[in-house]
């Protein structure tokens, strides 16, 4: 049952990522992403310049003149929305958590997938798959998306992206855009994201927080797992141990990126304490400007 706070919340959401959707963001989106594909429209006489490739030749023959055929791009698209909730995601360092983050970015796909009059998906995972909600389109599909995303408890504190990415591809047998929304704290899932961009065309959204790259100098601190619930105690004023945390945090950074750069797909990065606004649209418009190469 929603309580008045959580209503309150989707409400916030929908307002601030309606208003972006509005002013920055779905413009980007209709122009970077393509339909399906040409759906045929309609056949009309040759005129002088048309490609002779799309004359119907059994038209023209019954005319007896030449006819061509025209298509329109096949503009709607489905997307899916893989999130993660795993206990990381309840870490975060400056004004929220990178749940939080999660959420609004989310949102903000979700939104404006739905005002393109696209249909909108959500699977969520942790450690196992912790819900479906099948593509649907319209506004109030929409807010139960953003509803599942803030409300729903995980049963599970760890991460297996392999795990989601094969039940997409075992549930989503369409073709459809895939944002992959994590903080990519695991292992293994570069060969199933290899399979599933395969298939659909896969964006990995990753959620960062400046904290787990540079430890600040303030002493003896404990740290819990938020996965596993180990606690460690660091010596966050030994010079050593804040330049090799931050070589930790460097390499997996790096392995991210080189991982994605095999594949050939260039992901969104977006840091917590940050509008995630920017890098999303940043996304779009190179997208858009590949497209039109």
């Amino acid at each position: 049952m929603l309580t008045s706070e959580m209503i309150r919340k989707i409400r916030r959401i929908e307002i601030r990522t309606s208003r972006v959707v509005q002013e920055a963001v779905a413009g980007r989106y209709l122009s970077a992403f393509k339909g399906r594909g040409m759906e045929f429209e309609e056949v009309r006489p040759y005129e002088i310049g048309d490609d002779i490739r799309t004359i119907d030749w059994n038209v023209s023959a019954r005319a007896g003149s030449p006819h061509v055929k025209l298509f329109r791009e096949e503009r709607e698209l489905t997307v899916v929305l893989a999130v993660d909730l795993s206990g990381s995601l309840s870490f975060g360092s400056r004004t929220r958590l990178k749940r939080e983050l999660v959420a609004e970015v989310a949102a903000t796909l979700a939104f404006s997938a739905t005002r393109n009059n696209d249909k909108v998906g959500l699977l969520l995972f942790s450690d196992r798959i912790e819900r479906h909600v099948p593509p649907r389109k319209g506004r109030r599909h929409v807010l139960r998306i953003v509803r599942e995303l803030l409300a729903h408890t995980p049963e599970g504190r760890g991460t297996a992206i392999a795990s989601a990415l094969d039940e997409l591809n075992r549930i989503q047998k369409r073709r459809a855009v895939v944002f992959v929304i994590s903080d990519f704290l695991d292992a293994g899932w570069e060969r199933p994201m290899a399979i599933a961009h395969s298939r659909h065309d896969v964006i990995p959204v990753r959620i960062d927080d400046p904290l787990e790259r540079e430890l600040p100098s303030v002493g003896l601190v404990e740290m819990e797992d938020q996965e596993t619930g180990e606690l460690v105690t660091v010596d966050t004023g030994s010079r050593r141990v804040r330049e090799a945390y931050k070589r930790q945090g460097d390499m997996r950074a790096l392995q991210f990126e080189l991982a994605l750069r095999r594949m050939r797909i260039e992901p969104i990065c977006v840091q917590t304490g940050c509008d995630p606004i920017g890098p999303i649209t940043a996304y779009f418009r190179r997208r858009e400007a590949r497209r039109s190469r």
